[in-house]
């Protein structure tokens, strides 16, 4: 081919290149040397290079590193295709004499939309590679920024820089929601599905989500502290109860809980609400509250309790260690006043609740008082006994008897991965 045929060739491909760009509004360089060889298999009747695949899913990657989305691309290199299809015999005879016969043509066809086929399958590839490495990041972005968030080791102003971008910022008022099940929680999730879901029902505030300790974390921005505390945040309540389903699809389980922050202000906010939520998770599971959504703001009482685990044990000691030398040990009797308290010391509901009969409750009540030296139907005992119970379920007793004159060790028996305390 003469100089002045490649000349002619090479500015019929890039008027191609341009028009089927410009439908798209996107750059013809994302098409390379596509038409180029395109041609090249019309004339040889060879497939795609090793190198000119390699290249098509280089341009693939590129374009989406550029946001441009996968149907704009397609649609680009099947319109340059379609451009150049009805120009291949112009083209090619500028090399040949006498033209083609007709079933060369249609080899020459075959073979020219393999070779698109397999372009189309390189670009697009490419593009979902770029895609989901962008993804992964962008998780890792996230999920390093968390951890160094909640650490609360970190440089204030290096975390409200690098908070910014992802949603957050950090000046602001913020409230933790932690969810978790028996099944570790990973950043492998599909955990976009929280943020796809609290979108439509909370609007479009700052939220973060990512993975932690097995956990599924989700820092929202908040209304100001001050305002905050006159009530309850009602995205914050939405985004709790969206959160413990998402969670128990993601892991496949049915049993979820979630523990729910109070609002605080500031970068060092950010780690107490999320200490708050992890405590009330953990508060939930050991009290085995009939909720699954446990509020930091509605068990103050049972953190005064956990406070002074010292005088925590002693009450449980003085007040229900008695009960251990009980026939049947103390645990049913335990259980008798915890679903009595819970009825509003009703105790025809208390057997009930416990598969009893009322004259089986009232007989371990009776036993109770007659080993504690308290009635629990005395409003003068009542108190103490509630407290006592309460503080033996925060303290796992009677099944770790906790030693009297010393703080007591917690052991929590929980389904939920990660620490109880942090």
């Amino acid at each position: 081919m003469s100089g002045s045929a490649d000349g002619t060739v090479a500015a019929i491909l890039g008027e191609l290149a341009g028009a089927a760009a410009e439908r798209n509004g996107l750059p013809p360089s994302l098409l390379g040397g596509y038409l180029t060889a395109l041609l090249e298999v019309a004339r040889t009747g060879r497939r795609l290079s090793a190198a000119e695949e390699q290249e098509c899913r280089r341009l693939g990657a590129e374009a989406a590193g550029d946001g441009v989305g996968l149907p704009a691309l397609v649609d680009l290199y099947m319109t340059a295709s379609a451009r150049l299809w009805p120009h291949l015999p112009v083209l090619l005879d500028a090399a040949r004499d006498p033209p083609r016969p007709a079933g060369e043509l249609i080899a020459m066809g075959e073979a020219v939309w393999r070779a698109a086929d397999t372009a189309l399958a390189a670009v697009t590839g490419g593009h979902a590679e770029e895609l989901a490495a962008a993804v992964r990041r962008e998780e890792a972005l996230r999920q390093e920024f968390l951890d160094d968030l909640l650490s609360g080791r970190s440089d204030v102003g290096s975390l409200v820089r690098r908070g910014e971008p992802l949603g957050l910022r950090l000046a602001a008022t913020h409230v933790a929601v932690v969810a978790g099940t028996d099944r570790p929680v990973d950043a492998g999730m599909r955990l976009s599905a929280v943020v796809d879901e609290a979108r439509a029902r909370i609007g479009n505030r700052g939220l973060l989500v990512a993975a932690k300790d097995g956990r599924l974390v989700c820092l929202l921005s908040s209304p100001p502290a001050d305002d905050a505390d006159r009530g309850p945040d009602p995205a914050a309540d939405a985004l709790a109860e969206l959160a413990g389903p998402v969670v128990g699809r993601l892991t496949g389980r049915p049993d979820w809980r979630v523990g729910v922050g109070r609002p605080h202000a500031g970068p060092q906010g950010v780690p107490r609400s999320y200490r708050e939520a992890v405590e009330a998770l953990g508060l939930g599971e050991r009290l085995a509250l009939p909720e699954p959504v446990a509020r930091a703001r509605d068990l103050l009482a049972y953190r005064v309790l956990l406070r002074d685990e010292t005088a925590t044990a002693d009450l449980v000691e003085v007040v229900l260690g008695p009960l251990t030398g009980a026939r049947g040990g103390a645990e049913p009797l335990l259980q008798t006043l915890e679903a009595y308290f819970a009825t509003g010391g009703n105790a025809a509901e208390t057997a009930r609740r416990l598969h009893l009969s009322v004259r089986a409750v009232t007989y371990r009540l009776r036993r109770v008082a007659d080993l504690t030296g308290r009635d629990a139907a005395d409003p003068a005992d009542h108190l103490t006994l509630l407290l006592a119970v309460t503080a033996a379920r925060l303290l796992d007793w009677p099944g770790r008897r906790p030693p009297a004159g010393r703080a007591a060790r917690r052991t929590t028996r929980s389904r939920f991965p990660g620490p109880g305390r942090e």
